[in-house]
């Protein structure tokens, strides 16, 4: 799927009706909420890549509505983590990447875990898979409502259909 048909999709599915633009080329994700200097709240994705925008859909789809009045829906950042923060890291991160999963083959592109951390020492990958992994089963049975919304906009536009099966998340993802 294009960048500009998945924009589209986001815009016609869930975008307009919540008041929330996407928004790429950012040099690094961040979602702005609406608020006194912004009508409308942004989700900036890196660059213009379909995987960074759906990364940071599925961040959106899972926030509340508390976390979507804060900028970055409240969470830290930290480029560089040792062993300890990786696994935090990897504890919250776990949920967006299976909505990212679920979305990837609903748009018919290709999913990869992210770790997120230069420091190759501190990865444990394929524990992280196995993490991510075992989030998609709960979202199967019951989606976030903006993601299910938006994911059957993805699986119309791309006619990828597969992707609310158990069956398409047996193995590992990437």
């Amino acid at each position: 799927m294009e960048l500009s048909e998945l924009s589209a999709v986001f815009e016609r599915t869930v975008g307009q009706s919540n008041n929330t633009r996407l928004q790429g080329g950012a040099p690094e994700p961040l979602y702005e909420p609406a608020g006194d200097d912004r009508a409308t709240s942004v989700i900036y994705f890196r660059n213009d890549y379909v995987s960074s925008a759906l990364h940071e859909i599925a961040h959106w789809c899972i926030a509340g509505p508390a976390r979507r009045e804060k900028e970055d829906y409240g969470y830290w950042y930290e480029g560089e983590r040792g062993e300890t923060k990786q696994r935090a890291f990897e504890s919250v991160e776990a949920r967006p990447q299976a909505l990212e999963w679920i979305m990837s083959n609903a748009a018919g592109v290709r999913f990869r875990v992210s770790c997120d951390n230069f420091d190759e020492s501190t990865l444990d990958m394929s524990g992280f898979r196995r993490k991510v992994r075992a989030e998609v089963p709960a979202f199967l049975e019951r989606l976030p409502t903006r993601a299910e919304t938006f994911i059957g906009g993805l699986m119309a536009a791309s006619g990828c259909y597969g992707a609310l099966h158990c069956e398409t998340y047996k193995e590992l993802p990437g």
